[in-house]
């Protein structure tokens, strides 16, 4: 998947996140926040500035959050997302409760808007993860100049053929038809049974 189908499934399909910032002491701290738009320079959401949230950022704009759907962990698609936000104020306050008309009814008329402010991700790392698949599907991405971070394991040239590593993977995500075989990156589950198990030390964690 591409960054901009991500984060446009974030916001039309999933919609509710968890999402975490930091407080005054260096302790994450966790709330439920609606993404309520997006576009190429990143997602948007709404909160109030007399709330103890909107300190937060505005203190530290480090956030991140964990959007999930699905009725099952087996049908289950989550998105986690590590970034920064700034506030952008009013400007696209009209256009964000156009998008989201349910607002409307916890902040039911303009005066109570007033309270209203709007944030930007401007700048973001993540990775989609989907295990609704078989075998699952794991894509990372970035936006706003983030640069996308490599997880999990790779092979190295000290790999002897011995495809033991495959015995043991649950997603069967290494080629073995190559030396030094191969992982699959975008099905592996990032286990580390591979790394475990082989007797040259020939795999590597990144």
């Amino acid at each position: 998947m591409q960054t901009n189908e991500i984060v446009q499934y974030i916001v039309e399909k999933i919609h509710s996140t968890v999402f975490a910032t930091v407080d005054s002491e260096g302790r994450p701290v966790t709330c439920a926040i609606d993404m309520m738009d997006w576009d190429k320079n990143g997602l948007y959401f709404l909160t109030a500035k007399g709330k103890n949230f909107y300190r937060r950022l505005k203190t530290n704009e480090n956030i991140a959050f964990t959007a999930m759907k699905g009725e099952d962990t087996l049908s289950c698609v989550a998105v986690s997302v590590q970034g920064r936000a700034k506030e952008i104020g009013p400007d696209r306050l009209g256009d964000l409760l156009r998008k989201n008309p349910y607002m409307e009814k916890i902040y039911p008329d303009a005066r109570s808007r007033t309270a209203l402010t709007a944030f930007q991700i401007y700048e973001g790392a993540g990775e989609w993860f989907d295990l609704s698949k078989q075998p699952i599907e794991r894509v990372s991405f970035s936006f706003g100049g983030a640069h996308t971070k490599e997880n999990g394991y790779f092979v190295t040239d000290k790999c002897i053929g011995c495809k033991l590593c495959y015995s043991k993977c649950p997603q069967k995500c290494i080629d073995i038809s190559a030396k030094p075989v191969v992982i699959q990156q975008e099905h592996c589950l990032h286990c580390g049974n591979c790394y475990e198990i082989c007797p040259a030390g020939a795999i590597k964690r990144r």
